[in-house]
């Protein structure tokens, strides 16, 4: 079994292309912090951030260590269950901790896609009396249609392809490549 999987994960890289380095990757994240510590570094503000478990965990290990105001950090976790192309139903995993009435809170997930889920955090949130809900997202991808939530920040635009690296997965595979790679054939018999 152990076998099966090392040459799955390694046959969806064999026909992979590279579309950013991890250079790149890197840069993206620096601009967020940047863009964050404007807006936030010079405020008595004392915001919370929520790491969206667990695509969100690389772009949040590498961000926080970059924030140079003083923030409270806890994480959620939320799953879509259903037909996605019907709006599947959100379920909330792990809900924040910490009090979210009356403050700002940083949501930060790895990517932006279809959007039904993180529009449904947001509206979630601010239900819950979040006084502002900002979502920053280290990828934004282009699908081509309108999305029923926006990013605030966005660390880089991608194509409409599926993605691996920085904390997107493929069956759980590929998390960890430092840099971002489409998949040419995600649902083959590799």
């Amino acid at each position: 079994m152990q076998e099966f999987h090392h040459q799955r994960a390694r046959a969806l890289l064999d026909s992979a292309e590279e579309i950013f380095t991890a250079e790149q990757v890197q840069a993206a994240v620096r601009h967020v912090a940047d863009d964050l510590n404007a807006r936030y570094g010079e405020q008595d503000e004392f915001p919370l951030v929520l790491g969206v478990m667990g695509g969100a965990i690389v772009f949040t290990g590498n961000l926080l260590p970059q924030l140079t105001f003083p923030l409270e950090f806890d994480y959620i976790h939320v799953s879509r269950y259903g037909d996605d192309d019907v709006g599947g139903k959100v379920v909330w995993k792990v809900v924040p901790r910490s009090n979210v009435a009356g403050r700002t809170v940083i949501v930060v997930d790895d990517i932006l896609d279809e959007g039904e889920t993180l529009a449904h955090v947001k509206e979630r949130l601010l239900e819950m009396g979040a006084k502002e809900v900002v979502l920053v997202v280290f990828a934004d991808k282009a699908i081509g249609k309108a999305k029923p939530v926006q990013a605030d920040l966005v660390g880089l635009t991608i194509p409409n392809r599926f993605v691996v690296g920085f904390g997107m997965d493929a069956y759980g595979y590929w998390r960890n490549l430092p840099g971002l790679w489409a998949i040419s054939n995600p649902g083959g018999d590799a």
